[in-house]
């Protein structure tokens, strides 16, 4: 089998652009997240109690039904040697990666969580003839009840938060990175390098003024354009955020992450 290694974290965290940028090896496949993570935890749940004839099926066989899907996922999609798959999933699934794939590595991208909303507030805004799927394609509310339903418990940051926080504090994470936003865009040399020695991998010269990914056929289709638009040239661009001062404020102490003290494993940090 091809190596695999797994991308996930926050979403708006710079997982689309970390993509863009490794996939610029010819070693390397990386795309924005896909289904395989949904497919994994589908098949988990049909071999389950669920199923009148779970009882004829062994928990080898579940080992090596899961296994065989993310061994044949990839395999008529490219040839590249080694794999990146992407989804907020896996943060939440360490435990079967080490035991089914002890080389494996999970880059977990974070950000700062007020500039994540702040982030997902400008699509709303600026694709404001076309609600998003984000929030089941309902066009009403305020930029209040949108950060309350993003930071609910299975919504679109609530979710991916909690998830990091599974994998940061649990007991697998001998092969887990976090890389910051804020380190990728402002030093995007540092950080891959980071990478490609966690990884364990040759490295590779990248060229970070011309990085090319698009995938507007499904934003469109999911209502916010842009959603996985990379700029071509990496680089921090300040701004001033369009969220009200207290709700700013609200999210302003959750990045866990910065905070060394809480960092009890000694989970590598860029």
């Amino acid at each position: 089998m091809r190596p695999i290694h797994f991308i996930s974290g926050l979403p708006r965290s710079g997982s689309t652009l970390l993509s863009a940028i490794l996939r610029q090896n010819p070693r390397f496949h990386a795309a924005m997240s896909g289904p395989l993570a949904g497919i994994f935890n589908a098949l988990l749940g049909e071999m389950s109690g669920k199923n009148e004839f779970s009882v004829f099926i062994s928990d080898e066989q579940r080992r090596d039904v899961v296994l065989g899907l993310v061994e044949n996922f990839y395999r008529s999609v490219s040839n590249a040697e080694v794999i990146f798959d992407s989804h907020r999933l896996w943060c939440t699934r360490l435990q079967a990666i080490n035991e089914l794939f002890p080389n494996a590595r999970v880059i977990a991208c974070v950000r700062h969580i007020p500039w994540i909303l702040d982030s997902i507030e400008r699509l709303i805004r600026n694709n404001w003839l076309q609600p998003s799927s984000i929030f089941n394609y309902q066009p009403g509310g305020t930029v209040f009840s949108r950060a309350e339903s993003l930071a609910a418990q299975d919504g679109l940051i609530g979710f991916a938060y909690r998830a990091l926080k599974e994998a940061f504090f649990g007991d697998c994470t001998k092969n887990l990175m976090l890389l910051q936003y804020e380190t990728l865009v402002n030093d995007p040399g540092l950080a891959i390098g980071a990478i490609y020695d966690f990884l364990q991998e040759p490295r590779f010269s990248h060229d970070f003024e011309h990085v090319e990914y698009s995938a507007e056929g499904f934003d469109t289709r999911a209502g916010t354009p842009g959603l996985h638009r990379v700029r071509r040239v990496v680089g921090y661009q300040e701004r001033t955020t369009i969220l009200p001062p207290d709700l700013f404020k609200r999210y302003e102490n959750e990045s866990f992450w910065q905070k060394s003290a809480l960092n009890l494993r000694g989970v590598r940090i860029v």
